[in-house]
């Protein structure tokens, strides 16, 4: 083979190299790019619960989510409507707050409703069947579902639910939250439904909330063997005395019955005023001359506020005394007259200066902040008028000395 001819040969084999190099990459990069070709059909919905069947124990209520999925590439607005409910039982779905007859779902997605059985007082045991349906607004596709409950006559008692309270006393001011931990336990052999209630002082508010969150609930679902923690918040009412106030919490799932008795102690509220009984906050003085004004002190707490007492924030050199000065107790409403004396210092200059008072009592304190305005002793008037006459009598003196020269 010639030089030329060899030549040829490996000019062409480059060629089909850079081909394939050039090829196989481009077939390997549209292989998932077929693999992403979306296969699901143009429409397609679905309408399911987790259980097709569950078991209950007599009385108990049934909650569980019922789903709406849409298979399709198409945005789906889709009716839905429980069309068989067993008698003696109600029926709801709900979304949020509301009943729900109708839901919007895009192509792809799944939403859930809530499903809530409730069965009327004396229903027996028994099977009882419960059907739904699902329908796109135009009527071209629909999805049933069945769900029946095995409604069980179970020998049940308050052994089959615990609950356990960490701190079942709190102490704290009228003006404060109260917030129990309570941990539920489900010691029955299946996942149950459990309602919460409360039995308090009248007019304070309870409700009960999930660990760590703020929404208010009235039941919780626990698994079998389970526990789960339920926090009890307590408002007391804004004029509630100090002492102990007993809160029971009852907890129920058919004949099932659990309670816990929690208690709040209330310190009452303490809270302390201040001020001059004319309102005036403003007083006048001379330097080194003691200057007095009337104090009020009145408990506007509802505990009973002890050993309060009187602290005063001053100009340097200046003094304040107090009579009395002490209050020993002070029942809530009551009020106090002290008597404040306050006497700036000897080399104060005229003008005006802040007194603060402090009222300090338990766990509660007021201040109150005085303008005291120092004015000219009256005293070096005289002194100066005094001084002008003399110099006055002395140049006359020496005008009739000299006009006799």
């Amino acid at each position: 083979m010639g030089y030329g001819t060899r030549k040829k040969m490996s000019f062409a084999i480059a060629v089909v190299l850079i081909v394939l190099l050039g090829v196989v990459p481009a077939l390997v990069l549209a292989q998932p790019e077929a693999d992403k070709k979306d296969n699901r059909p143009e429409r397609g919905i679905a309408l399911y619960t987790d259980y097709s069947g569950v078991a209950v124990a007599r009385g108990e209520t049934v909650q569980m989510d019922l789903t709406l999925e849409n298979k399709g590439r198409t945005d789906e607005n889709i009716d839905v409507r429980i069309t068989s409910v067993a008698k003696d039982w109600k029926a709801t779905l709900k979304g949020a707050r509301y009943r729900v007859t109708g839901m919007y779902v895009p192509n792809g997605k799944a939403k859930t409703l809530s499903l809530t059985l409730e069965p009327a007082k004396g229903i027996g045991p028994g099977k009882y069947a419960f059907q739904f349906e699902a329908k796109t607004a135009d009527g071209k596709l629909t999805s049933n579902h069945a769900l029946s409950v095995d409604v069980q006559e179970r020998t049940v008692g308050a052994d089959n639910i615990q609950i356990n309270a960490a701190y079942p006393v709190l102490r704290g001011q009228t003006d404060s939250k109260f917030e129990f931990s309570l941990e539920v336990m489900n010691k029955s052999e299946m996942e149950r439904t459990f309602n919460l209630a409360a039995v308090g002082p009248e007019k304070w508010e309870i409700n009960f909330k999930p660990a760590y969150e703020q929404k208010q609930i009235s039941s919780i679902r626990v698994k079998e063997g389970a526990n789960q923690t339920v926090a009890v918040e307590v408002t007391p009412v804004q004029n509630a005395a100090s002492g102990e106030y007993p809160i029971l919490v009852r907890i129920s799932s058919g004949d099932s019955k659990a309670e816990v008795k929690l208690t709040v102690n209330l310190t009452g509220t303490y809270r302390l005023d201040a001020g001059t009984p004319n309102g005036i906050l403003s007083l006048e003085a001379f330097a080194g001359k003691p200057v007095t004004f009337s104090l009020f002190v009145r408990n506007n707490g509802s505990a009973v506020n002890r050993n309060i007492s009187f602290s005063s924030f001053k100009p340097e050199n200046w003094e304040t005394t107090f009579k009395p000065e002490k209050i020993e107790s002070l029942a809530p409403g009551a009020m106090k007259q002290v008597e404040v004396t306050v006497t700036p210092g000897r080399q104060s200059l005229v003008g005006d200066y802040s007194v603060g008072i402090m009222t300090t009592g338990e766990k509660s304190d007021k201040t109150v902040e005085m303008r005291v305005t120092v004015k000219a002793s009256s005293a070096w008037g005289w002194i100066g008028i005094g001084i002008i006459l003399l110099v006055i009598a002395g140049l006359s003196f020496l005008f009739i000395k000299m006009g006799r020269r």
